[in-house]
């Protein structure tokens, strides 16, 4: 069997926990089976660097901060490779070079486009450990290319999906999908499982467990996945297209602090104007979400929505730049306290009242909504930041998520 092990930057913040994630590598290649290792960058190393690069520079280019952001994994896998070499089993290093790992140019948020696999089919059939570093490509012109927080995860299906990987394991420091954080929800129930399409969404939202784009991946490929934790034996929980959990209403409740809402004030009501704006934001590669747009007046309208708090600049710099052009409108507001709460749940499509439920939910404790946005599986609301934490344990205390 081919084993993908995926281990974020937590499990190999130091000596003791790079020796003991050797060791559970170690454990299964010992039982015959070819293991290929992603890494992520140990302990908050990326933070670090982030940190070095804006002392240097406050603004500095994509291309060089991923330049720079790279490091980080190198430094995982090799070292990795030298804890498993101490313990008497061979291993090998390899970066997004070496694989090679192909991606686009959208520097800080590039996409997988193809991964060589010959390099570390070699290296399997040497009988070795490969080690590769995750969150890391290499675009056209041999510039490194970085995938995004939390894009190890992506590498790692990534690269299953490439080599035909009987499993794909992502290890982290908790050990399965929760219906809730439990950081912040005591009572928070593992799941067993959990499908495609409810992960993405919970992920897409804040869960934090998988990068959104992993499980999208898998989806596309077929790659079961299993979230595990790398500090316990737990069987955690396992991702795949079907579930046997039809009569769990909700799965799941997220909140996402990384939002931020643009309102776009009085924009000329002229045929085509949404679709230049939203094409503008798509152009510079700015995801958007809820979108509201308000009933038109005196030949203009308002149009609000969210991003990641961490693109906002970017966004007003695209708008106001075509302000005086095709986005005529009369100014602009941004508003950065806010946060996103979910549900989410494939139950949710053959039972009324979910949505009914959520609000009264908030309701009790107070809390008003901004922005409203549904899908057959998820109800996501725009609320003042303050309150996400006791939101989310309202809405997961509503539909009685818990364990008892």
């Amino acid at each position: 069997m081919l084993i993908v092990k995926k281990f974020g930057g937590t499990s190999v913040a130091n000596k003791e926990r790079i020796l003991n994630v050797a060791k559970r590598c170690i454990e299964e290649y010992k039982k015959g089976n070819e293991v290929v290792v992603v890494l992520s960058a140990m302990g908050k190393k990326t933070d670090e660097l982030i940190a070095q690069a804006r002392d240097i520079n406050p603004n500095p280019q994509k291309r060089e901060l991923d330049m720079l952001l790279t490091v980080g994994e190198q430094t995982s896998v090799a070292l990795m490779a030298m804890a498993i070499d101490s313990l008497g089993v061979p291993a090998v290093s390899l970066n997004a070079f070496q694989v090679a790992m192909h991606t686009t140019s959208a520097y800080g948020n590039a996409r997988l486009k193809r991964i060589d696999t010959e390099r570390i089919r070699n290296e399997l059939d040497a009988k070795r450990i490969v080690i590769v570093t995750g969150f890391q490509g290499i675009d056209k012109q041999d510039n490194y290319a970085t995938l995004g927080r939390g894009g190890s995860d992506t590498t790692a299906v990534a690269l299953a999906a490439a080599l035909k990987a009987d499993s794909c394991e992502i290890y982290t420091d908790v050990d399965g999908v929760y219906t809730a954080d439990p950081r912040f929800v005591k009572n928070a129930r593992k799941l067993n499982e959990i499908t495609y399409d409810e992960m993405l969404d919970l992920a897409s939202l804040g869960a934090g467990v998988l990068h959104n784009r992993s499980v999208e991946m898998a989806k596309k490929y077929g790659v079961q996945l299993v979230v595990r934790s790398s500090l316990n034996m737990s069987e955690g929980t396992v991702v795949k297209e079907e579930t046997r959990m039809e009569e769990m209403l909700v799965s799941g409740v997220a909140g996402d602090k990384n939002t931020a809402r643009i309102s776009v004030i009085g924009l000329q009501d002229n045929p085509g104007v949404t679709f230049k704006l939203f094409q503008h934001l798509a152009n510079h590669n700015i995801n958007v979400d809820i979108i509201l747009q308000s009933v038109a007046r005196e030949g203009t309208k308002d149009v609000s929505f969210t991003v990641a708090e961490d693109v906002v600049e970017d966004a007003l710099e695209v708008i106001k730049r075509h302000k005086n052009t095709s986005l005529a409108c009369d100014y602009i507001e941004v508003e950065t306290a806010v946060a996103k709460v979910s549900v989410v749940g494939a139950g949710m499509m053959s039972n009324p009242g979910v949505a009914a439920k959520m609000f009264e939910a908030l309701y009790d404790i107070g809390v008003t909504i901004k922005m409203i946005a549904t899908s057959e599986i998820r109800i996501t609301v725009l609320i003042d930041e303050a309150y996400t934490e006791q939101a989310i344990k309202a809405v997961h205390d509503k539909f009685m998520l818990g364990e008892a």
